[in-house]
């Protein structure tokens, strides 16, 4: 293979070659690579994929099955990238080495399924994760757990059981109504982005997120919007996420809001990057700018506009996860643990080595249930350190490992969303008050 930019996306948005070779080899990346730190393999290290990747480009390096294992273990945590002196986007290589072995490899009908046929429809994703809403209410899961069914299989089948939180009855989407009003006066017009996992894992954050918005002025558009692109993009999917970061874009333009709120971190990771991923088009790269340029974490957007202090009291103990997306792609840290710190009677400990990745990575704990609990054990060990009784985290992949995490280590801790707590304080001091009149 010549020295040509097979690597690089076609609009340019991925880094080809000269990004490369810009890497240095200081070796900065592998004290804060994840999986570097577990193996200690040279392939492993954000220097080493690039290596391979250059070895690739210049024709010294057939891609088979080994590099394609190493391209696919990348966590697209970032952290390499945010400590480049070069300012090598490690991440992003991995992305383009992902859609070039899928140009390689030509369709594949599992694939065909997943990323073109059942992400891209919420109903489906609906349709699909009915099983597990089934397994919730019907009592299965109850029982399995309190008679220890689940120790009966194979260890990483047992595992993906653990990922489960507990599951809502029904998915927000089928609930969320297109317009909700602000409570008093209203301040701000924006428009609400609901994850598919958000809205079929974890819906009671999203209710609480919107009820949220309301309390502080805001009248919340939700429209019927699809998958943000994210799975798309780190499994080489590059035009489909394009596709959808279009649908999306559309869903919103017309509502008129100030802001886009999501509460979920990757949801909000990839749509900031529309602009960058709709910059070779000359139809949408404006209209993708001025999307991604509204889009805010709830936490962020709360802490920046003003938020009303609860008045009810949430007495626990509380430690906080930094998903990869938000402290690192999105640069939001310090919001959601000031929100926290605003809760009367919750007790705030900040836990050791709060942003270091918890392993999940999207499909990373499924498609390497091993090393991802590896990285995982490391995290929980520092969460245990912190006597928690609840790990809090805005992003459904990091609480799904968490609850996995939990499970694993025999904790006695809950998982939740930062802006379930803030929502529980204000319900109740509304009781309080209620229970004075």
């Amino acid at each position: 293979m010549s020295a040509d930019k097979t690597l690089s996306f076609p609009n340019g948005t991925i880094p080809d070659e000269s990004q490369v070779r810009a890497c240095i080899r200081c070796g900065l990346c592998s004290a804060v690579c994840p999986v570097y730190q577990e193996t200690l393999l040279e392939t492993d290290a954000p220097r080493g994929r690039i290596a391979l990747v250059r070895a690739v480009l210049e024709g010294k390096l057939e891609p088979g099955k080994r590099f394609k294992k190493i391209v696919y273990e990348c966590l697209y945590c970032q952290a390499c990238t945010t400590l480049c002196p070069a300012g090598v986007r490690t991440d992003l290589l991995m992305m383009a080495a992902r859609a070039y072995l899928l140009q390689r490899q030509g369709e594949n009908p599992l694939r065909k399924f997943l990323f073109r046929w059942l992400l891209p429809k919420a109903r489906r994703v609906e349709t699909a994760t009915a099983p597990l809403r089934w397994y919730q209410h019907l009592g299965l899961r109850s029982v399995v757990e309190k008679l220890h069914l689940d120790r009966l299989l194979p260890r990483a089948l047992r595992e993906m059981t653990w990922l489960l939180p507990p599951i809502p009855r029904r998915p927000q989407r089928r609930l969320l109504p297109e317009v909700t009003p602000a409570q008093g006066e209203r301040r701000h017009r924006v428009g609400f982005f609901l994850g598919c996992a958000q809205d079929v894992m974890f819906a009671s954050a999203s209710e609480a997120t919107v009820r949220v918005l309301a309390r502080n002025g805001c009248e919340v558009y939700s429209p019927q919007v699809t998958c943000c692109g994210m799975p798309h993009l780190g499994y080489g999917e590059l035009e489909v996420a394009k596709d959808l970061a279009r649908q999306n874009i559309a869903a919103f333009e017309e509502a008129g809001v100030e802001t886009i709120i999501t509460d979920c971190a990757s949801c909000g990771a990839q749509m900031v990057e529309y602009a960058d991923l709709l910059s070779g088009d000359p139809d949408w790269a404006e209209r993708a700018r001025t999307f991604a340029g509204k889009v805010r974490d709830i936490s962020a957007y709360l802490m920046q506009t003003g938020v009303e202090p609860p008045q009810g009291k949430v007495e626990m103990r509380v430690t906080y996860h930094d998903p990869c997306h938000l402290v690192r792609a999105q640069k939001v840290t310090k919001e959601p643990r000031q929100l926290l710190q605003m809760i009367p009677g919750l007790e705030y400990v900040e836990m050791p080595e709060a942003d270091w990745c918890c392993g999940n990575a999207g499909s990373h704990a499924i498609t390497d249930s091993a090393g991802s609990g590896e990285i995982l054990d490391r995290k929980m060990a520092n969460a245990a350190r912190t006597g928690a009784e609840v790990i809090v985290s805005g992003c459904p992949g990091c609480q799904m490992q968490l609850w996995r995490g939990v499970r694993r280590a025999g904790l006695e801790m809950k998982v939740r969303h930062p802006i379930e707590l803030l929502d529980q304080a204000y319900r109740d001091g509304e009781r309080q008050v209620g229970g004075e009149k």
